[in-house]
């Protein structure tokens, strides 16, 4: 190759870096529209856009300075993105899945870990997964779990009692790492009521399944390094040829996950067929049991349906969103109600009031006591504002990001605030290019403090007793917030997770007093807002808090 090519292929390449790091931005139709600025070549806001210790503090000051509909710059200098508190964006984003989908890039990190079920899912995909699930997630058969979450529930405070009796200080507690223990008891949940299968892990944590779950959640992502990550996005060949520990790591647990599923699927579709056959029905009330019979149901088409492959994909799914979101809903629960004793004790005061003869052991009861019982619950007053608040101040997914398919105008309520400093009162819509990048800043919608008030920030659930009337606008499928998103795409297991959390609640309150331990707490965004220990972050996800038992009542 002679010199002048090499020379003219050169050129070539710096004048194409110098149109797209300068004038594919400039061509942006964002372009015009205020953001915070850049001080360095390569500089981003995706720390305090992404980083939950310091997001709620960064998200406010832009907003109050360039208003509710942000330009806000990605990975390059040509990846200008759009950051949106403005409720009817919002709402339009989420609300048209066939405009704006999930980026590649997210995709192929979940399906790295869960495969390509109902969360990963894209388009007609996407609707196939979700009618084929959507009559396992009825609320008949989400309330005939109560049971199940009961017995659970009380397994783990026999379990959490014991370690209490075995190593209380001379005050009556002991630190346990409750986020460590209510995941144990929710991958029990899921587990049965997902797919009749018992881990046993609060018992004990041999279960090969379970250790499976276990470290790809937990240890891979909390441990995993961003360079390897953004390989395995970009260049997933590479990773495969050469993994490091953790993607060996991630292959074993993806392997054993997927060679038990195909058997468990195999196997409880054969009981579905054969009922089938013999005018038996499987009797079987677990989500997997249902999904396979909706999926084998005549009001679907074969092309409706979805292969046993999505099935095995969709039970990565369920086990991951299924225990992980409700555990971590839990974990932060409890540390809000331990740094607010008054709270603590209302809520327990309220609980304790519904308990059959003022007796915390629950044992005895009946099914039908049982449902009786969670029907009660569910309707506390008071919980249910604890729990709103405290889904509102930390919901599990601290933000999502979308991509626009095509271009598209997307609609504002709140004037739209321009780079040369003017404010565009009449402007009614915000221009978005195809390949644009949106970013659902969950946390920050739910902290928003021109809609909430000044306390926004703060754990108070009296709140919910008079509510701004902002809030009535905003979208959201639980209580005007996004912690379960909005739109055709919110989550499906809403139901399964508010009988999880407000179940262990009432059994774990009305046994034992919550106080915080001396360890500063922080929240960390990996895939979820998990809780770590502050300057002990190589020790992985862990929520200590000092547990007692209550007092016998008269």
């Amino acid at each position: 190759m002679s010199l002048s090519i090499i020379l003219t292929f050169l050129l070539a390449l710096v004048l194409f870096a110098i149109y797209v790091a300068v004038v594919v931005p400039y061509r942006n139709p964002l372009y015009p529209i205020a953001g915070p600025p850049i001080t360095k070549w390569f500089g981003n806001h995706m720390g305090p856009v992404l980083d939950p210790a310091i997001s709620n503090r960064g998200i406010d000051i832009i907003i109050r300075r360039y208003g509710r509909s942000v330009r806000i710059r990605g990975i390059g200098t040509w990846d200008d993105r759009l950051l949106t508190l403005d409720p009817l964006s919002l709402a339009h984003v989420l609300k048209t899945p066939e405009i704006y989908e999930k980026p590649w890039q997210s995709r192929r990190i979940i399906e790295a870990l869960i495969g390509r079920g109902i969360l990963a899912a894209e388009g007609q995909m996407h609707k196939r997964h979700r009618r084929v699930a959507s009559p396992a997630f009825s609320i008949q058969n989400m309330r005939a779990l109560a049971p199940l979450v009961f017995r659970k529930g009380t397994q783990l405070k026999d379990r959490m009692a014991g370690l209490v009796d075995d190593g209380a200080d001379a005050d009556g507690f002991v630190a346990l790492d409750i986020a460590h223990w209510v995941s144990r008891a929710t991958f029990d949940v899921i587990g049965v009521a997902g797919f009749d299968y018992n881990f046993d892990a609060i018992e004990n944590e041999d279960n090969e399944l379970f250790m499976a779950y276990k470290e790809m959640f937990e240890i891979s992502l909390s441990q995993g390094k961003l360079w390897r990550t953004l390989l395995g996005i970009w260049a997933p060949v590479v990773t495969r040829w050469f993994p490091d520990e953790m993607q060996r790591t991630v292959d074993r647990c993806v392997n054993t996950i997927h060679t038990t599923a195909t058997k468990l699927i195999a196997d409880r579709k054969e009981k579905v067929l054969e009922g089938q056959r013999t005018g038996k029905p499987h009797p079987g009330k677990d989500l997997l049991t249902l999904l396979i019979k909706s999926n084998l149901s005549s009001s679907l088409t074969p092309e409706q349906r979805i292969s046993d492959e999505d099935m095995v994909h969709n039970i990565n799914t369920f086990m991951f969103a299924g225990s992980d979101t409700s555990s971590l809903s839990l974990a932060w629960t409890f540390l809000l109600l331990a740094q607010h004793p008054p709270v603590q004790t209302r809520l327990r005061n309220e609980l304790i009031a519904l308990l059959p003869n003022s007796q915390t052991d629950l044992t005895n009861l009946s099914t039908e006591e049982i449902h009786s019982l969670y029907e009660q619950v569910a309707e506390l007053p008071y919980l249910h504002s604890v729990v709103r608040e405290s889904m509102r101040l930390i919901p599990p997914v601290h933000s999502s990001l979308r991509v626009a398919m095509q271009d598209d105008e997307i609609p504002v309520a709140y004037p739209v605030h321009m780079r040369d400093g003017s404010i565009k009162e009449g402007m009614r819509t915000v221009p978005i290019k195809k390949g644009t990048y949106i970013h659902v800043s969950i946390e920050a919608f739910n902290l928003d403090k021109q809609v909430w008030g000044p306390d926004a920030w703060e754990f108070n659930p009296d709140r919910w007793d008079a509510l701004p009337e902002l809030v009535d606008g905003q979208p959201g499928l639980f209580s005007n917030i996004l912690t379960f998103s909005a739109g055709p795409r919110s989550c499906i297991g809403m139901r399964f997770s508010m009988i999880e959390v407000k179940s262990f609640l009432f059994i774990l309150l009305t046994n034992f007093e919550f106080v915080p331990t001396e360890d500063r707490i922080i929240k960390a965004n990996v895939v979820l807002t998990r809780p770590y220990i502050g300057g002990r972050y190589e020790e992985g996800s862990q929520l200590p808090i000092k547990v007692r038992r209550l007092r016998k009542m008269d």
